[in-house]
């Protein structure tokens, strides 16, 4: 996400950090940089002047806190101003007791449709009873996808009834979200090659009848500053209240998050990061400047562990572990649990720090590939073997690589890896309790205490 942007901000705040002093003509030559950086990515040049304008005067107005380096206040300024300008989601208006209309709009190929399952996936888990319906009469199977979706995710859909009109369908949609007693109705809108005043006449139709308590506009992120000009000519004919940015994992530019609110007043309320269902952000505009300068997304990482990890199965891996009974099937539930995760790029890039070797980390090609070959290793295995990895020996390890599919090497870099997680919990156990206190000190620097709140030590830099 915005991988364009963040590296090479990175790296001129790096090098703005490696300066003792910030003088009017080191923060000139900055912000020219940083200007430069925005253009590149697309940003449009009205914001990125007022963005420039607005950092340079917040810099030139503050004093330079003695217990902060002025690198580090710049980069602070930076960071606030881009949160600024990414602006925060305007909280929904939901009416109580009363079905909520949503209506879904956007051009054709920005993912509306999958959008609109994902957005019901979300607000079903919120509690919400939520029904959908497709008004695209228009694009071929578009109703049935809807349909599919609905069936894969278990959320209500109104049935497809052939010959119908859009204005048709939506009266049906709002009458049995009345006497079904629907907390939301999505209504999944025609997407449209280009804003048409036939097209357009139906929307406000549509518009006028359900009344929406919302209406989002689904953009796909790699458009760029494009999204501007969409949204200006929705804006035209139909009051939006939000935008969804699709495709935003694969943005590594960031021009429409940028210029979007800025340029039309339009909040983003959520941001699509991936295929899967649960691949959808509520926007954060904290959470995404913290990435954009490389900072990581901890909150987020947090967010996705409690969401696909197994809390029970953990702690019981973790008892077993701990027991000194870790065996293969242990580990084997630990990979599926880290694959679960999602992309391992992605989550990388969540961790604080690691955006600064985005370049590595693309050359150790990284993948998820590599998990569900250690799977595939694990499950070549008979019970026992996984239960006692003391007795794979070399005929053993040949089977196990050809049921795989893999080199014998392979096996033996599993088998390595198992070894020394098995130490390390050996040792653990050794330590007891006393022993494992000793070592949190000696991983906070001393400040054993401060580390349990006690003080207000800090933990040793990390190179």
């Amino acid at each position: 996400m915005f991988g364009g942007l963040s590296d090479k901000l990175i790296k001129i705040f790096d090098k703005l950090s490696g300066r003792g002093m910030i003088t009017e003509a080191v923060l000139d030559e900055t912000m020219r940089e940083v200007k430069i950086a925005l253009l590149e990515a697309d940003v449009a040049l009205p914001v990125v002047k007022e963005f420039i304008a607005s950092v340079k005067e917040k810099a030139a107005g503050q004093e330079v806190v003695k217990s902060i380096k002025p690198a580090q206040m710049v980069i602070k300024i930076v960071h606030d101003t881009l949160q600024d300008l990414l602006g925060t989601p305007k909280p929904f208006q939901w009416r109580s007791h009363q079905v909520n209309p949503v209506l879904m709009l956007g051009l054709q190929g920005a993912g509306k449709t999958t959008t609109t399952a994902k957005l019901a996936l979300t607000w079903k888990k919120e509690g919400k009873k939520v029904l959908m319906a497709s008004l695209d009469t228009y694009r071929p199977a578009a109703q049935e996808q809807l349909q599919v979706l609905a069936e894969q995710h278990e959320i209500d859909c109104v049935p497809v009834v052939p010959g119908e009109k859009p204005l048709q369908i939506a009266k049906r949609a709002l009458e049995q979200a009345k006497v079904g007693l629907y907390d939301v109705l999505l209504l999944d809108t025609a997407g449209r090659l280009h804003i048409d005043e036939e097209m357009m006449g139906e929307l406000k139709n549509i518009h006028a009848l359900a009344e929406p308590t919302e209406s989002l506009l689904v953009l796909d992120a790699l458009m760029g500053q494009d999204t501007v000009n969409v949204v200006e000519k929705f804006q035209e004919q139909i009051p939006i209240t939000g935008a969804i940015l699709t495709r935003i994992d694969g943005d590594a530019r960031g021009g429409a998050a940028l210029s979007l609110r800025m340029r039309t007043g339009v909040p983003i309320q959520f941001l699509g990061v991936g295929e899967k269902a649960s691949a959808l952000e509520v926007f954060d505009a904290k959470r995404l400047a913290d990435r954009i300068l490389g900072m990581g997304d901890v909150v987020g990482l947090v967010e996705t562990a409690l969401e696909k990890i197994d809390q029970k199965k953990s702690e019981e891996a973790m008892a077993r572990m701990m027991a000194g009974k870790f065996n293969l099937n242990d580990l084997l539930g630990q990979i599926r649990q880290i694959n679960s995760l999602g992309d391992m790029k992605g989550i990388m890039m969540m961790i604080p720090g690691m955006a600064r070797f985005r370049e590595k980390i693309e050359q150790a090609n990284m993948d998820n590939s590599i998990l569900k070959r250690q799977e595939a290793i694990i499950l070549s295995m008979t019970p026992k073997e996984r239960c006692f990895p003391d007795i794979i020996k070399a005929s053993r390890k040949i089977r196990i690589a050809a049921g795989a599919g893999v080199t014998v090497n392979d096996v033996n870099r599993l088998l390595k890896q198992y070894d020394q997680m098995a130490e390390v919990m050996k040792k653990f156990k050794k330590m007891g309790p006393l022993g494992m206190m000793s070592l949190m000190k000696k991983m906070s620097g001393g400040a054993g205490q401060n580390f349990f709140g006690n003080g207000g030590g800090t933990f040793p830099p990390v190179n």
